[in-house]
């Protein structure tokens, strides 16, 4: 099937904007998850800060990563291959 040069272009676009959303979410998840999150460690959030905020970045940046798949990759690819 060949694509439009306009579809192929969308296309490689939003594959380096997952490519780049993965690569920050990777990041995330050494920062929260290295060494392993435990119970007490949740538990003791209200403690530190910084791994809250850390928490929160990993989870928003899994969000965009699921909204830029969901909502513009699949769509666009999907819409094409008809």
């Amino acid at each position: 099937m060949k694509l439009a040069a306009d579809t192929q272009a969308r296309l490689l676009f939003l594959a380096r904007v997952v490519e780049k959303e993965i690569k920050h979410l990777d990041y995330a998840d050494n920062q929260v998850f290295s060494p392993p999150l435990t119970l007490e460690t949740v538990i003791n959030l209200e403690q530190n800060p910084a791994l809250a905020l850390k928490i929160e970045a990993f989870s928003s940046r899994f969000c965009r990563l699921q909204d830029t798949l969901g909502d513009k990759w699949l769509p666009a690819l999907f819409t094409r291959a008809r």
